[in-house]
């Protein structure tokens, strides 16, 4: 795992283990998941980054092929056929009519010496697209580790609205209990025992409704994890100590580390080079090309296969022949001289024998220089330079997010620490002030009404700070992140 992944999984992973204190829910079960477990099974079953995986593996074929390009080409070739009346024999290149079957086995090579650092240039390119391939693939599993995350706390979250609907809802039954005995007992009116049945009710409908809201997030975490809705699943409840969090950076000393740690910003400045090198390859192609070329050739005649003529050592004859006739009829013949080599054509002459003792070899340089080629070689270079400009625009693009990011992301972390600290102190005073209102109604000193508005007064305050709590530590750490912390946990 390279260091941003690591970095963004440390940061995430610490809401669980590094800011807070050892778990202590006992509504989880044995096998409750940690955000740690969470993310290594995302990482290992996301098709997402299975893709990505792939396109890694797709631009490093083309590295491979871009540098075989160095290498000369080797390929070779075996014909055969079958030809019938007359025709001429490729061995003895002299006309025959009869059936004739040949074989002709052959192989070719070619080097490219020079093509205008063509193939060097697009050597740098696919190395360049290779490493922001796997910028682009660390940059997925992020933005993966941070959904699987926020999907977590917000778990974490509604299992803690649950508690405190359930802590609410025994808390009504407990004084309904209690007002039953008062009213029996005539200490109370009816009305206090009815208006306490109601709340009762109320307080089921809440805890019900925060229940489908925990069914609804671990539903959510369960198809982010590409887990079937009916498997088992439960999540730790860690202790949080939120006053360990502090925003200690401004938002330009988060941006200028984000610059640092971001793969998609790395992978945008390395598209730009790649684009650099497909305009000087594209470039290369205007000039002319110098290639080494090299063939070596046999065949195989069944013409040929009685007739081999077979050398004795002998010296070359001189054999006198008549070519014609000089003057009237019976005037002089003239004769040629023709070299005989000294030997004789004997039966036998095979396949194998015919393949070795015809082979032809060649070599050759090749320089082929573009002069017309119907705008198409300018236009692809036209096309690259376009691309790069792209690539500079989509590069800027991506800083100018980052900075938007970080600078919302600063403001919301801000924002959510105010809001913290004002829920705890508004919690506090809502928590003393129910206290006494209770210890009021228990003696019949306040109505029903004044102490049902304590109440929930109270236990709404209590569901604001575990919000604004949770809110605060997923945004302090999304700051971490950007700042490239290494947390230990």
């Amino acid at each position: 795992m390279k260091k941003s992944t690591l970095l963004i999984t440390l940061a995430i992973m610490s809401i669980s283990f590094g800011a807070f204190a050892q778990a202590k829910d006992t509504t989880a079960s044995a096998d409750a998941w940690t955000l740690k477990q969470c993310i290594e099974y995302a990482l290992a079953n996301s098709l997402t980054v299975q893709r990505s995986s792939y396109n890694v593996e797709n631009y490093e074929v083309n590295l491979l092929q871009s540098k075989m390009n160095l290498l000369p080409t080797l390929n070779g070739q075996i014909s055969t056929g079958w030809s019938w009346g007359r025709s001429v024999n490729p061995v003895t290149n002299s006309f025959v009519s009869q059936q004739l079957n040949s074989l002709s086995p052959a192989a070719t090579s070619s080097l490219t010496v020079f093509n205008g650092l063509r193939i060097q240039n697009l050597i740098k390119q696919n190395t360049k697209d290779v490493q922001a391939s796997k910028e682009d693939l660390q940059k997925t599993k992020n933005d993966l580790v941070l959904n699987i995350a926020s999907l977590f706390v917000t778990v974490i979250f509604n299992k803690e609205q649950v508690q405190n609907a359930t802590f609410q809802l025994r808390s009504t039954q407990q004084q309904f209990e209690r007002t039953k005995k008062q009213v029996a007992a005539g200490s109370l009116p009816k009305a206090n025992e009815l208006n306490l049945d109601a709340q009762v009710a109320t307080n089921e409908v809440n805890l019900i409704n925060r229940e489908n809201a925990l069914a609804l997030s671990f539903l959510q975490l369960k198809q982010a994890l590409q887990l079937p809705a009916s498997t088992p699943l439960d999540v730790t409840m860690p202790v949080v100590d939120v006053e360990e969090l502090e925003l200690d950076q401004s938002r330009q000393e988060i941006f200028e580390m984000a610059k640092e740690t971001l793969p998609e910003v790395r992978s945008a400045a390395l598209k730009v080079q790649s684009a650099t090198y497909a305009v000087r390859a594209a470039r290369g192609s205007l000039y002319p090309r110098l290639s080494l070329n090299g063939s070596i050739n046999s065949n195989y005649s069944s013409a040929s296969d009685r007739m081999r003529f077979v050398s004795d050592g002998g010296p070359v004859q001189s054999l006198l022949t008549p070519i014609g006739v000089v003057g009237a009829a019976g005037g002089a013949i003239v004769y040629g001289s023709q070299q005989v080599p000294s030997g004789q054509y004997v039966d036998g002459y095979g396949r194998t024998d015919q393949i070795k003792d015809n082979v032809f070899k060649q070599l050759n340089f090749a320089l082929t220089i573009p002069i017309f080629n119907n705008f198409q070689t300018r236009a692809t270079y036209q096309r690259s330079i376009i691309t790069r400009r792209l690539a500079e625009i989509s590069q800027k693009e991506i800083n100018q997010t980052l900075r938007q990011s970080v600078e919302t992301a600063y403001n919301d972390a801000v924002s959510a620490s105010k809001t913290y600290n004002s829920s705890l102190r508004q919690v506090a005073a809502r928590e003393e002030a129910y206290r006494m209102t209770k210890q009021r109604f228990d003696i019949g000193a306040v109505p029903y009404v004044e102490y049902q508005v304590s109440e929930n007064d109270y236990f709404q305050s209590k569901s604001d700070l575990a919000r604004a709590k949770y809110d605060f530590i997923l945004k302090k750490k999304v700051l971490d992140f950007y700042q490239g912390k290494t947390l230990e946990y």
